[in-house]
């Protein structure tokens, strides 16, 4: 079964290009915390098997503010890489094969220790931080603006 190629992005790993992709919207499970993060890849030339790879974090819009990551290539390249040493053929046909990275293995596959970040109504805040490092946001009302059907009242 091929993956969508709307949102998909493109990736060239020793030599072959792939696509690879995060679902635009989290599943019930994916958005309670209750799945990880995952991350579909196929080959983007005659795509067979399709790589699904299971990060040990959640998605960044999980609605309990879990932490999560941001998923860049080179932990896209890296995960290609592993698939294949464990037996992904993405030239032929079959069911996903699935690849489940686990905490240890994702700072291997990053070269640098994970930056974990936590969703907060505005915005990411990376882990073991504070209000401080949370990113200039937006107002999206303000308190001190009145409803033209309310009546005035005393400050």
């Amino acid at each position: 079964m091929a993956m969508p190629r709307k949102g998909s992005r493109h990736i060239s790993v020793d030599g072959t290009a792939f696509r690879w992709r995060i679902r635009h919207k989290p599943t019930y499970c994916q958005g309670n915390g209750w799945s990880p993060l995952t991350v579909t890849v196929e080959r983007t030339e005659e795509p067979g098997r399709v790589l699904v790879v299971s990060l040990p974090c959640a998605r960044p819009d999980n609605w309990l503010g879990e932490r999560t990551i941001a998923v860049r290539p080179v932990l896209v390249a890296g995960c290609i890489r592993r698939a294949v040493e464990q037996g992904w053929n993405p030239g032929r046909p079959g069911s996903a094969f699935t690849l489940t990275v686990t905490e240890d293995e994702l700072a291997v596959l990053l070269g640098e220790p994970p930056q974990y970040l936590i969703p907060f109504l505005w915005g990411m805040i990376p882990e073991g931080g504070g209000i401080k490092d949370l990113p200039r946001c937006t107002e999206i009302w303000s308190r001190h603006k009145q409803d033209p059907d309310q009546a005035p009242s005393d400050p």
